[in-house]
């Protein structure tokens, strides 16, 4: 599946063509997972959690350009931060570095990985 020309910025492609943060992860110490009904996409989460931060995390799935993106941005974010830092990421900041602006239709696309990562956050 690939986005169709002029339809992405220039780093929705390069993180969707060769995410830096994709792949399972060894000791992960909590997951989860979710999937956006209305298109597909599907998202997992894993992070290993050092006290108060998390040290490392990755992600999983089959989803879209966007969705995608937004998940190895998101992970790039929230490694080496607190717990607190990590819940703090917005919307906003995943469009800011996705150099982006996303038509309201696909902004659950966007959004899943944040759904998925404050869902293992309440189960850590």
């Amino acid at each position: 599946m690939s986005p169709a020309p002029g339809l992405y910025t220039s780093v929705i492609k390069e993180r969707w063509r060769r995410p830096k943060f994709r792949g399972e992860l060894a000791g992960a110490t909590v997951s989860a997972e979710d999937v956006n009904p209305l298109c597909g996409d599907r998202v997992r989460l894993a992070l290993r959690l050092e006290g108060p931060t998390v040290a490392e995390a990755r992600f999983a799935g089959d989803s879209c350009a966007i969705c995608t993106a937004s998940a190895d941005v998101l992970v790039e974010k929230i490694q080496g931060r607190t717990v607190a830092q990590a819940a703090a990421v917005t919307p906003e900041d995943l469009l800011m570095t996705l150099e982006a602006d996303i038509r309201p239709t696909r902004m659950k696309c966007l959004q899943l990985p944040l759904s998925v990562l404050k869902a293992a956050l309440r189960a850590a």
